[in-house]
């Protein structure tokens, strides 16, 4: 049979902060635990709401707990809290490092869904149009502020030409501005933070040796005055190595890498440490098979980004992108909850009087 674990404490961000407190919360709720949910500080209110919510609905007090705070104040308590007895955590690989060490110091039960360097490659036969959908969602959507952005382009030799001049040009049609625009195409960063870090990986690429085919500075003034705005970036004569082929951006620059084939492109793919979600369009079923059997990573898309989540499949990475699958029932069923093996011996006279609560497998 499988039991609630206790109280879980879920950390979460600010970049999805309505969906990824609710798939955390209600699996732990329905596993027969309590929660203790903290929020990332730039996104409070959607938090307040929730709970807010949950408690309308008829949710029993104490069962859904809601504290704010910055990590060192708020999450490293809970991290060390003897009471809690499992931290689910979505954010950075750095900071899920440091969790994941103060959790085994206590054998506390821990769930990482931390950071992401996803690629689409392109290969000769792919569809150039739906690829170039692909690239541009991927990249641009969310303002590339989601583990699962498409941060690398991997285009085979022979159509790298003919798809960067499609990309440019639709890149510079991406209208920007206010997301609540429904004509807008991308908004803000999240804060000055964020844009100060883009602005410094810009910086780190053009002393790498790359090229900026388009993009690569903010946006101020006018309708941009009130939101930290950025340009779509798109570097080119990038080199597997390159720090902006190998670091976490979170933000709208794609790094463009290019490939004599798919075993090349593969082995890009594969050549950092992080391992969220990758993508290849081609027509070849066998190439397509190839990449779902070699590419390290816990999800793969043929002929669609890297973006999304299925909610019927399990969600979450290999390598650096930790140990945290969530969504697909018996994955979360694996995180919030735990097995119990219980033996009857009914020979042994047991009264029926006796079983006062049904036991259920």
């Amino acid at each position: 049979m499988r039991q609630p674990i206790g109280v879980c404490g879920l950390i979460t961000p600010w970049n999805f902060p309505m969906a990824i407190p609710t798939w955390k919360m209600f699996p732990a709720l329905i596993c027969g635990n309590t929660v203790i949910l903290k929020p990332a500080s730039d996104t409070p209110a959607s938090a307040v709401k929730l709970v807010e919510a949950a408690i309308d609905a008829g949710i029993p007090p104490g069962v859904v707990n809601l504290v704010h705070g910055s990590g060192s104040a708020v999450g490293i308590p809970m991290v060390e809290h003897p009471g809690i007895q499992l931290i689910s955590f979505t954010g950075s690989s750095e900071v899920g490092r440091e969790i994941a060490a103060r959790c085994g110091k206590h054998l506390k039960r821990i769930s990482l869904e931390l950071g992401g360097k996803n690629a689409q490659i392109v290969m000769e036969d792919a569809d150039l149009e739906l690829a170039l959908e692909g690239a541009l969602w991927g990249a641009f959507g969310t303002t590339g502020q989601r583990c699962t952005a498409t941060s690398r382009l991997i285009l085979h030799k022979p159509i790298k030409h003919a798809f960067l001049d499609m990309l440019a040009e639709r890149v510079k049609k991406i209208k920007i501005g206010n997301g609540l625009d429904e004509s807008t195409d991308m908004g803000p960063l999240v804060n000055e933070g964020q844009q100060e870090t883009v602005m410094k990986y810009i910086e780190i690429g053009k002393k790498e040796g790359a090229k900026l085919l388009i993009g690569g500075d903010p946006l101020s003034g006018g309708k941009y005055a009130r939101g930290w705005f950025f340009e779509p970036t798109v570097f080119i004569d990038v080199k597997p190595n390159m720090r902006i082929a190998q670091e976490e951006i979170f933000g709208p620059v794609l790094s463009v890498i290019e490939a004599s084939d798919l075993d090349e492109a593969i082995t890009i793919l594969n050549g950092t440490r992080y391992g969220l979600s990758s993508s290849l369009y081609t027509r070849d079923v066998n190439s397509a098979f190839k990449a779902i059997r070699d590419i390290e990573a816990g999800i793969t898309y043929i002929n669609g980004p890297t973006i999304g989540a299925e909610v019927q499949l399990p969600f979450g990475g290999v390598k650096d992108t930790g140990n945290g699958h969530r969504e697909a029932a018996e994955t979360v069923l694996d995180i919030f909850s735990e097995w119990k093996s219980v033996y009857i011996d009914y020979s042994g006279k047991l009264q029926k009087a006796q079983i006062d609560t049904p036991v259920e497998s």
